[in-house]
This record gives C-alpha cells, structure tokens and sequence, in this order.
C-alpha cells in the first residue's frame, strides 16, 4: 500500500490521473492524500498533480502522538541512517511539523537508526490532513520541472497556450506511456506534444493553420528528437483508422475564437468523430464548454468530466473519453 501527496486544489482530477498508468485502486482520503494498492515508480516521475509516493508504514489519526505510537507499534525492517519529513498538507491541522520530525526522529533513534539530513539512506515521511497521518518511507517523487517549459519561454507563443502541468496531466490521463503514439488534432503551439514526448510517446500534431504548424515544429525542436507534423483538417485527418493509440487536443474557445458558433460546433464535432475513427485508445478534450452531446453523438463514452477554473471568465471542461 503507498500514501500518495496530491498537488493542486483538484484532489478528483489528481487522483484520475494518478489512476490513469501510475497507481492502482486510488482512493483519496484527506485533502491532499490519496492512498494506492500499488504504484508504477516510473509512472510516478512523469505524474503533473502527484508529489510523492510512500511505502504505507501507518495511517492514525493526525496528532504527533498519534504518529509516534503508530510508528513504536509497527515493526521495522531497515537499517542506516534516517530522515523525518513532515508536511502539514494543505495546512489543514496545524501541526508543528518540526516537533513533530523531532518527535518521529526520536522514536527512530531509539530503535538504531542515525540520524542524517543531507544524504540518508532512508526517508520516513509524515504527512498530515485533516483527521489523517499518513506514515510511509519515501519511494519516488514527481519530476517539477514544469517551470523550464512556460508558454511564454518557449521559441513560438500564442496567448491562450495551455501551461505545461495541465497538459502533462491531460496527457496522462489519456493513457500515455513510453510505447504510445499520441495525436494531437489541433496542435496549436505543441505544448500536448512536447509533454507526451518528454514521457517518451511517439507525438503526431495536426493543425489547420500554417503558421501554427512552423512554430510548434519550432518549440518541439526544442525539446523533442522527433516528433510528425503535418497541416491538414482536424475533422478529414490523413491517417488510417486505429493510427494512433490515443488523443489529447483543446478545441477552440468561443470567446476566443474568430469560428462562428456554428462552424466551431461543425469543428469541434468533426474533429471528435475523426478522432474515434484514429484512435485506438482514450482521447481527452479540454475546452470552454460541455462537448459531452458532440462527443457521445461521435461514439465516445465519457469516462469522467472535470471542471477547472482558470479566471473569473474561463471555466475549462475536462473530458475524458474511451
């Protein structure tokens, strides 16, 4: 059993995508934590809404004294030297986390461990929230790289361009691994397929618009060895049916958009019933309304829906299709 520590506000989003390739039977217990039966650790590295997993030593309740007997109570395999972490996640419970490292040191100092805070052999991590502490060894942590690759750093940037954490997530919701190929229909500025590729999936982007083409070859060049683009209609794709095992695009918004509404409608539906023609697996589409009629009416079943705040006029819909 591991403790997973969510990231965000959105503990269902970062649960689904945790569930979606890097953990088993997720189940959110607390703002901010989420226990698993198991975890893939490669999968972990690549999760955007997941910090940490760790080996589930105990879960009491969220008191210092709580976590020192649980932890007396529970048999200990390892040996070496040793370092506490403890989190008041969400600040939610108001724990002095360095008490209570001092406290949880202690107890492990007392059954032989050393204590060594710069390279120790094992890692006893505490997370507090509210009602719950979670005890486990530290097993793998999330890459939080997301700020080297903004929108606005990379060669070729479109306002509207979605930040690289939300697509990463989108990705992995999607089902993505090493071994996939993941489309992208309306590739815009690329940044889908630069996080696909980072995880290591062959990226394939589509747009109608030449220049959006050029600058996403562009920003992928930059991160990416290889990766396919082509100019083409998102809703006549040149690929053979079953190309691609899954897809990932943000359909244009209304407000933002020069479409008319009943041209974007025709887009975005096109789009959706060519996707189910390519892809053999999930698509995800994010957009700035509720595609489920389009989507159900292209032969997609939706799997889950997530709304997500981005400012007072932006409200991005989140589907997640099979």
């Amino acid at each position: 059993m591991y403790c997973l520590e969510l990231a965000g506000e959105d503990d269902a989003f970062a649960s689904a995508e945790a569930a979606a390739g890097a953990a088993t039977d997720v189940e959110r217990i607390a703002p901010g934590l989420a226990v698993a039966a198991d975890v893939d650790p490669a999968g972990v590295r690549t999760l955007a809404y997941t910090r940490h997993a760790d080996a589930l030593l105990a879960r009491t309740d969220a008191t210092i004294d709580a976590a020192v007997a649980a932890l007396d109570a529970n048999g200990i395999d390892r040996v070496g030297s040793v370092a506490v972490r403890a989190r008041d996640v969400r600040n939610t419970t108001g724990i002095d986390t360095q008490r209570a490292e001092r406290a949880l040191g202690s107890a492990l100092v007392d059954r032989g461990f050393s204590v060594d805070l710069d390279d120790p052999d094992h890692e006893l991590r505490a997370c507090f929230s509210d009602g719950v502490c979670c005890l486990g060894w530290h097993a793998v942590s999330s890459s939080r790289d997301y700020g080297t690759r903004k929108p606005t750093d990379r060669p070729f940037f479109q306002p509207g361009s979605m930040d690289p954490l939300l697509a990463r997530a989108c990705v992995n919701l999607a089902g993505v691994d090493r071994h996939a190929t993941l489309l992208d229909p309306m590739c815009g500025t690329g940044g889908v397929l630069i996080e696909a590729g980072l995880v290591g999936a062959d990226v394939v982007g589509n747009d109608a618009q030449e220049k959006m083409v050029r600058g996403s070859r562009e920003n992928l060049d930059r991160y990416l060895d290889d990766h396919a683009l082509v100019r083409g209609d998102a809703t006549r794709l040149a690929l053979r049916d079953d190309a691609v095992d899954c897809a990932v695009f943000d359909a244009p918004y209304g407000r933002q958009s020069k479409i008319e509404t009943h041209r974007l409608d025709d887009l975005v539906a096109g789009a959706l019933a060519e996707v189910r023609r390519v892809a053999a697996g999930r698509c995800v589409l994010v957009a700035d309304r509720d595609w489920r009629d389009a989507a159900a009416d292209a032969g997609w079943t939706v799997r889950e829906r997530f709304e997500r705040r981005v400012h007072r006029s932006l409200t991005r819909t989140i589907l997640v299709l099979a």
